[in-house]
């Protein structure tokens, strides 16, 4: 079976070196438009926020706290993960809790301020995660439950 080497080598023989370097970037162009058309189209407005808390009660305050305020549709909490970090310059490993939280992009500084005040952390972990996709049903009661 002939691989691509060959093909291009034929190609190389057949066509100027101009020729080939303009359609490759022309090529190029094209799938990297396309790429980011399609990237833009399956993104949606949800995302999910990830914050740690260091106990059960806090990580229920916070989360019934953004629910409350519709910040959020809904927070999963998961008990027992390790957390492995540097801080002030030392390396810690500590037991916490994870928050996965859902919500809407355009309400995400809200969101975030609010986790800030209600956190016994100095720099509390509030990062999100786009929603590529999702059930159509889900995401619409996101929308409805934060408020749109």
């Amino acid at each position: 079976m002939r691989g691509y080497g060959y093909f291009n080598g034929i190609l190389h023989q057949t066509f100027s070196p101009l020729i080939l370097q303009r359609t490759e970037y022309l090529l190029f162009n094209y799938m990297s438009a396309k790429i980011r058309a399609m990237s833009e189209q399956a993104r949606t407005e949800e995302i999910v926020v990830f914050v740690t808390a260091p106990g059960e009660e806090e990580a229920a305050k916070i989360a019934r706290a953004l629910v409350e305020a519709k910040l959020a549709a809904c927070v999963n909490i998961i008990s027992n993960i390790r957390s492995i970090y540097t801080w002030q310059g030392n390396i810690e490993d500590d037991s916490e809790l994870l928050l996965i939280i859902k919500t809407r992009k355009n309400l995400f500084d809200d969101l975030s301020a609010k986790v800030r005040d209600l956190h016994s952390y100095d720099l509390p972990e509030v990062i999100a995660l786009p929603i590529v996709d999702g059930s159509k049903e889900y995401l619409k009661w996101i929308g409805e439950s934060t408020g749109k």
